[in-house]
C-alpha cells in the first residue's frame, strides 16, 4: 500500500503583507469583539465556525488556543457533534454553539427567533452583541484563510 502525499496548496494572497491597513483594522475589530467574552466560550465559537467553514488553518489555531486554556481533549473532540454529546457542554455553551451555527450558516432563513432567544437567556444585550461580533470575526478570518489558502498548522500571530 502506498501513501500518496499532496503538496500544500500555494498561498494566494497574504493580507498582512499585501493589505496591512485592512489587517490592522481586522485585528483591532477582533480585540474589540473579544472584550468581555469568556475565553473558553470564545474558543468554542471559533472552533465551531471554523469547522462549518472548512477552515483548517483557524481550526488548528483555535483548538491549540483552547487546549492552552485547559479545555479537555474530550470536550474538544465533541464540538463538531455537540448536539449528540450534550453532557460535554453546559446549557449556556449549547446555546452559544447553536447561535454560532445560525449566524455562520445565515442563508435565507436568517437567525431564528428561538435560537436567538435561547442564547439571550444567558447573556445581556451587550454580551449578545459581543458574541455576535465574535462569530462575525471568526467568519471573516475563515473566509480570508480559506480563500488565501493559509496552511493548517501555521499561526501568523506568532510569525
Amino acid at each position: 500500500m502506498t501513501t500518496e502525499t499532496h503538496p500544500a496548496p500555494s498561498r494566494r494572497v497574504a493580507i498582512p503583507a499585501t493589505n496591512p491597513r485592512v489587517y490592522d483594522a481586522l485585528v483591532a475589530l477582533q480585540a474589540a469583539a473579544a472584550d468581555g467574552v469568556d475565553a473558553e466560550l470564545g474558543e468554542l465559537i471559533k472552533i465551531r465556525a471554523s469547522q462549518l467553514n472548512g477552515c483548517a488553518y483557524c481550526l488548528h489555531m483555535h483548538v491549540s488556543d483552547a487546549t492552552a486554556l485547559g479545555m479537555s481533549d474530550s470536550k474538544l473532540h465533541m464540538v463538531a457533534v455537540w448536539r449528540e454529546a450534550p453532557n460535554f457542554f453546559t446549557v449556556r455553551e449549547q446555546a452559544v454553539l447553536e447561535f454560532t451555527e445560525a449566524v455562520t450558516r445565515l442563508g435565507d432563513r436568517g437567525v431564528p427567533d428561538d435560537v436567538y432567544a435561547r442564547a439571550a437567556e444567558h447573556f445581556d444585550t451587550r454580551a449578545m452583541g459581543q458574541l455576535l461580533a465574535t462569530v462575525i470575526m471568526i467568519n471573516a478570518w475563515n473566509r480570508i484563510a480559506v480563500t488565501s489558502r493559509y496552511p493548517a498548522g501555521a499561526d501568523e500571530r506568532r510569525a
